[in-house]
């Protein structure tokens, strides 16, 4: 059980939808919807012409590639320019999700986008909303989110894309790039050619290429850190949301980002692995190693194998050091946790271990985590004051690698760009993930739960009470109005004040009287101890 608590601290920030997403069909359109011989179901794309799906109330246009298949000499290289095509290509399925463990009708040519519009007329510059999926950076599809909540709040296009996952978006070794320095980030660099692809196709969709909103949740969130620290990402979105992934960490608790040379380091001790050691022929021989057996280095899927690296020129420096220096994509940014963030882990841990989490074993965790610093926090986080080991182990992680994290990524951020903080509080949102309602603490408002307040479709089904579905309604609101002019605010919506450089309150985003308001994210998640305890 020790060993089971501490892989804990490797899936902090890893884990978005995995058990309810994995091998779950893609979901395109409503049934209604029918492909048409012409006219609002054809698209000119700088590729060739695509055919879609066309509803009453939407178009959908699947499995778009946006770039070459990245297999052969093109695994672990970067992404190149999509084949132009004859005739009108089917557009009305997902392709395939990227190489995942236990997901079925994977292949590595996957780098796929999907496109959801309302209907528009000749002309229409709407927003555009390009969501980077979470999943550990090893599972997860494009395809899993589905527009409607979107689409019934406003007039937005939604672009939702496939990216290389696990080993083959995010192995590092220094044979690979042939002496460039992108390993480690071939994840990343296929979002940026995903927004190249969005800038240059999108007006044919009747979307505005000038008005783009990156945004993800988890590993999709730290990705859109990932591309606020990107050169190359430079001037393809003017507005970001990150939901649950500080850009700025605690690495005492969340050392997520690798600097390339470890990353390098264990990329050198899994080619020996893969019978690759000899660094002369280690870039052909990892480019021949199956894809089951690089599938079979990622697993448990909720934990990262291959960290994401910086000092490359995909990311020349940690996201965190960016943001806090100045040298970032400065567009205006919403960013947010949830009020239990950790809760959800450690709910894993009792169904992985079929049993609560014991005194002893917090206590062990909580030391080989932190070190000296322990005695200080199991002295603040004591099982007695939070109800159980369970709940005391969840909140010390919430706060010192989820909440405070944030909150110093939110002062560092407001520091250049309009920045507007919040938490997701709703402690009774339903529970996405099978098994976890009967573990023996409250979920509470745990790490993903916001997704189904913003996204529909078979993988989030509506079970929201009335006042959550007004809270939906609301926070799509939020979402729609800033992704339109890089403010949340709107007449008729609650006020969402500005974060400032040296801010303590964010907006709380809760169903019922009073549960939209700004409330103190440093008193609540006792930020001032991480603090000192950063030191």
């Amino acid at each position: 059980m020790r060993d089971s608590l501490r892989s804990i601290r490797r899936r902090i920030f890893t884990l978005a939808v995995t058990t309810t997403l994995i091998g779950t069909a893609g979901y395109a359109a409503p049934a209604q919807a029918s492909a048409q011989a012409g006219g609002p179901a054809v698209v000119q794309t700088a590729t060739g012409r695509i055919r879609g799906l066309v509803a009453e109330d939407r178009r959908t246009f699947s499995g778009i590639p946006y770039a070459a298949a990245p297999v052969g000499d093109r695994r672990w290289q970067p992404p190149q320019p999509a084949a132009s095509w004859r005739g009108v290509r089917d557009a009305t399925v997902p392709g395939s999700r990227c190489p995942q463990p236990d997901a079925a009708g994977t292949s590595e040519d996957c780098l796929f986008l999907n496109v959801t519009t309302p209907p528009v007329s000749a002309g229409s510059r709407l927003p555009v909303m390009v969501w980077i999926h979470g999943g550990s950076l090893t599972t997860g599809a494009g395809s899993d989110y589905d527009a409607s909540r979107l689409l019934a709040g406003g007039r937005v296009l939604l672009v939702t894309i496939n990216y290389r996952l696990g080993a083959l978006g995010f192995l590092a070794h220094p044979a690979l790039d042939r002496g460039r320095s992108k390993s480690g980030a071939y994840g990343f660099a296929d979002q940026t050619a995903a927004l190249r692809w969005v800038r240059r196709n999108i007006a044919a969709f009747g979307g505005n290429p000038g008005n783009v909103t990156v945004f993800g949740e988890s590993a999709g969130g730290g990705s859109v850190c990932a591309q606020l620290a990107s050169p190359a990402a430079a001037g393809l979105f003017q507005r970001a949301i990150v939901e649950s992934a500080p850009c700025v960490n605690n690495p005492a608790a969340l050392p997520w980002w690798r600097h390339l040379t470890q990353s390098e380091s264990l990329g050198v001790q899994a080619a020996g692995r893969f019978g690759c050691a000899d660094p002369a022929t280690a870039a052909a021989c990892l480019r021949e190693v199956p894809i089951d057996e690089l599938l079979a280095a990622a697993v448990p899927a909720s934990q990262i194998a291959f960290p994401p690296a910086f000092g490359g020129d995909v990311l020349p420096e940690d996201p965190g050091v960016a943001v806090s220096s100045g040298r970032f994509n400065r567009v205006p940014v919403m960013h947010l946790g949830t009020r239990d963030e950790h809760r959800l882990f450690v709910a894993l841990e009792e169904l992985a271990a079929g049993r609560p989490i014991t005194e002893t074993e917090y206590q062990a965790a909580v030391r080989a985590q932190f070190g000296d610093h322990a005695t200080r926090l199991l002295a603040r986080y004591t099982s007695a004051a939070y109800g159980s080991p369970s709940l005391a182990l969840s909140a010390l992680f919430t706060d010192g690698a989820w909440s405070c994290p944030a909150l110093w990524t939110e002062r560092a951020l407001a520091r250049f760009v309009p920045t507007f903080a919040a938490e997701f509080t709703d402690r009774n949102a339903p529970p996405l993930f099978p098994g976890t309602e009967s573990v023996s603490f409250p979920l509470g408002a745990y790490h993903a739960a916001e997704l189904q307040y913003l996204f529909g479709g078979p993988v989030f089904p509506d079970r929201l009470n009335a006042a959550q579905s007004r809270l939906s309604r609301q926070m799509v609101r939020y979402w729609l109005r800033f992704a339109a002019t890089g403010n949340p605010n709107s007449v008729g919506s609650p006020v969402w004040p500005r974060f400032t450089p040296r801010g303590v309150h964010v907006q709380s985003l809760a169903p019922g009287p009073r549960g939209i308001r700004p409330v103190d994210l440093a008193a609540r998640h006792r930020c001032a101890l991480w603090e000192s305890q950063m030191g």
